[in-house]
């Protein structure tokens, strides 16, 4: 089997556990979270992903603080290295500062070694430009490639 794969997710795929409005993604990311819970993946969080979803309002926050106490993850900090990756995604014009949150994820993923990052913002983090550009800083920098997937990606590799 091999080694886990790890999985950094970003607070679009834990909100959507809870995303009505979408019940597609929101079947694919109860799917995905089962897996989790099965221990499929290693997932890892940073402390920016756990201060959006302190900032949801009731019940939602609750709800959600409950879906995660369901599966093992690890946390990584908002270091000085994942700030200087945050910055830099934003001086190469990938995003721009207002998006520092998903630089941030972005920051921690890369630093915190992860093979992917799981997201379903598409706005900012799972397009070409973001892609393109994570690839460029990883090579640059001397860090391992990093994947960026929305969940359905990781729901097809199960077959």
């Amino acid at each position: 089997m091999g080694r886990k794969l790890k999985v950094y997710l970003d607070t679009s795929v834990i909100s959507h556990l809870m995303q009505e409005d979408v019940p597609e993604k929101m079947a694919d990311t109860r799917k995905l979270w089962g897996m989790f819970r099965s221990g499929v993946y290693e997932v890892c969080l940073s402390t920016v992903t756990l201060k959006e979803v302190s900032d949801c309002p009731e019940p939602k926050r609750s709800a959600l603080r409950d879906y995660l106490k369901q599966i093992k993850y690890s946390t990584i900090d908002i270091t000085q290295e994942v700030s200087e990756l945050a910055k830099r995604i934003i001086s190469m014009g990938i995003l721009t500062e207002k998006s520092l949150d998903d630089c941030q994820h972005i920051g921690a993923a890369v630093s915190g070694n992860c093979d992917c990052i799981i997201s379903w913002n598409f706005k900012h983090i799972v397009n070409i430009k973001t892609i393109r550009g994570v690839r460029a800083i990883t090579n640059l920098e001397g860090y391992k490639p990093i994947e960026i997937w929305s969940p359905s990606v990781l729901l097809e590799s199960e077959g």
